[in-house]
C-alpha cells in the first residue's frame, strides 16, 4: 500500500515534483558532462604524450633517466636488435624502435645553437609519432641518410627552412670532435613547446656514425591499445637482465600525473558543489511539501498509521523521485554528451604545449554510474530530516492543519 501511495503522491503534486526533478536532473547532467570532459582531457593528453614523445613503454640502462642526459654515451644498450625482436614478439606490441640520444651544436653558417638530438628509425617513428605534425617540408624516411628534421623553435632560432644545409658538431664517447653535414628535410611541431625549442632528429645510422658506436639509449615500444600498457610492461621486464630497466609512459611523464591530480581535485570539488546543490534544493522542496501536507499526515496517524510509517512514506516518495530524476538525468546527460561530442569543443593549447585541440565529452561508465548514485543518494538523504521532523509532530497539532 505504501509503495502505491508514495507513487500516487509524487504525481499528485506536479509542480513541486517537477521542481525537485529539475534539480536532480541538472545535477546528474552536470556530473556526467563535467566528468566526461575531464576524462577526455586525460585520454587526449595521455595519447599526445605517447605519440609525440614517450611511446607506451621505454627500455634503457639503469640510471639513464637520472644521469644519462649529460652523458648518454655512458648508458648505451649494446646490440639492441635481438632484444627489440624479443619484445616485438609480445602479444599487443605494435613496433619497437631504437633511439640514440646526443647533444651538440647546430651551425647554419652564420650562428650556432645548442641542441639535444635523437638518432631515430624514421619510418617507425613516423608511425608512432601521430601527434607530431610537420609544419614545413616532410617526414624523414629511411632513405634520408643525411637528412634532418628540426623543431619549430630550432628552425625559428636559426632561420631554417627545408632544403637548407647545416653542420652538426658533437663530441664522441672518446672525447674527439666529430662533425657531419645535413640537409633540413622538415620542420616539426610536437606536443611540447620546450622540446621543439631544442630538438633535432636524424637517422639512427647517422647518429651512430657521429658517436662512433652501434648502440642505442632507448628502445621505444608502441602498442596497439594503450590499456595493455601495464601488462606489456610486466612482460618486458621479464626479458631484461640486471643492467636494464623499463618504465611505462606515465612513469616517464611527471607532467601527466601532476595534471591528473589537479583535475581530480577540481572535479572532486565540483562533485561536492553539485551534491550540496541537489541536497539543498531537494531538502527545501521536501520540507515545504511536508509541512503543507501536515493535515494529511495527521489523518493517516488518526487512521492507525505509526510515526515511523509516516517517515517511511516521505522517504519512499523521495527515493522514487531520486530514481526517476537520476534515470532521466543519465539519459539527458548521455544525449547531451553525444551531441556535444559530435560538434566538438575547440580548446586552447594546454600549459607548455604548442597547439590547441578539440575536446569531447567521453561517456565513461564510472562517471555515469557515480552521477546516477549521487543523484539518487542526495535525494534520499535530503528527505531524512524533514521526514523525522514531520513524524514527531503530535497528531492533534497535525489534524488542526485540515481546518
Amino acid at each position: 500500500m505504501f509503495f502505491k501511495l508514495a507513487l500516487r503522491n509524487i504525481f499528485r503534486q506536479k509542480i513541486r515534483t517537477a521542481m525537485t526533478l529539475a534539480a536532480i536532473i541538472f545535477g546528474v547532467c552536470g556530473l556526467i558532462l563535467s566528468g566526461g570532459f575531464v576524462q577526455d582531457i586525460f585520454v587526449q593528453l595521455g595519447e599526445a604524450i605517447i605519440h609525440s614523445q614517450t611511446g607506451h613503454v621505454q627500455v634503457f640502462r639503469k640510471d639513464f633517466l637520472e644521469k644519462g642526459t649529460r652523458q648518454p654515451d655512458k648508458f648505451l644498450i649494446e646490440n639492441p636488435i635481438p632484444l627489440a625482436e624479443r619484445i616485438s614478439a609480445i602479444d599487443g606490441v605494435k613496433d619497437v624502435s631504437a633511439r640514440l640520444s646526443f647533444s651538440g651544436m647546430l651551425n647554419n653558417g652564420r650562428r650556432d645553437l645548442g641542441i639535444v638530438g635523437e638518432g631515430i628509425e624514421p619510418e617507425k617513428e613516423a608511425e608512432l609519432g601521430t601527434f607530431v605534425s610537420i609544419t614545413a617540408g616532410r617526414q624523414l624516411t629511411n632513405g634520408d641518410t643525411f637528412g634532418m628534421v628540426v623543431g619549430q623553435g630550432v628552425a625559428h632560432s636559426l632561420n631554417l627552412k627545408p632544403g637548407d644545409q647545416v653542420t652538426l658538431v658533437m663530441n664522441t664517447s672518446e672525447g674527439a670532435l666529430n662533425t657531419l653535414d645535413f640537409e633540413i628535410i622538415g620542420i616539426f611541431q610536437s606536443f611540447s613547446k620546450d622540446f621543439d625549442a631544442r630538438a633535432v632528429r636524424i637517422p639512427l645510422p647517422a647518429a651512430q656514425e657521429l658517436l662512433l658506436n652501434n648502440g642505442a639509449n632507448l628502445l621505444v615500444v608502441s602498442l596497439h591499445h594503450t590499456q595493455d600498457t601495464d601488462r606489456v610492461l610486466t612482460q618486458v621486464q621479464t626479458l631484461l637482465d640486471g643492467t636494464l630497466d623499463a618504465r611505462n609512459w606515465r612513469q616517464l611523464s611527471d607532467f601527466y600525473d601532476k595534471t591528473l591530480q589537479l583535475y581530480d581535485r577540481q572535479f572532486g570539488v565540483l562533485q561536492l558543489i553539485i551534491l550540496l546543490m541537489v541536497l539543498l534544493s531537494v531538502a527545501n522542496a521536501v520540507n515545504m511539501s511536508a509541512f503543507e501536507r501536515l493535515g494529511e499526515f495527521g489523518t493517516l496517524q488518526a487512521l492507525g498509521n505509526t510515526r515511523s510509517q509516516i517517515a517511511r512514506l516521505i522517504l519512499l516518495e523521495n527515493t522514487y523521485l531520486g530514481l526517476i530524476g537520476a534515470c532521466a538525468g543519465v539519459l539527458i546527460g548521455v544525449a547531451l554528451a553525444l551531441i556535444i561530442s559530435a560538434i566538438g569543443i575547440p580548446m586552447p593549447p594546454p600549459p607548455n604545449a604548442n597547439v590547441g585541440y578539440t575536446a569531447f565529452i567521453r561517456i565513461d561508465t564510472g562517471t555515469v554510474s557515480s552521477a546516477f548514485l549521487i543523484g539518487l543518494a542526495a535525494t534520499s538523504v535530503a528527505a531524512i530530516f524533514p521526514a523525522m521532523r514531520v513524524s514527531k509532530i503530535p497528531v492533534v497539532d497535525a489534524l488542526r492543519q485540515n481546518g
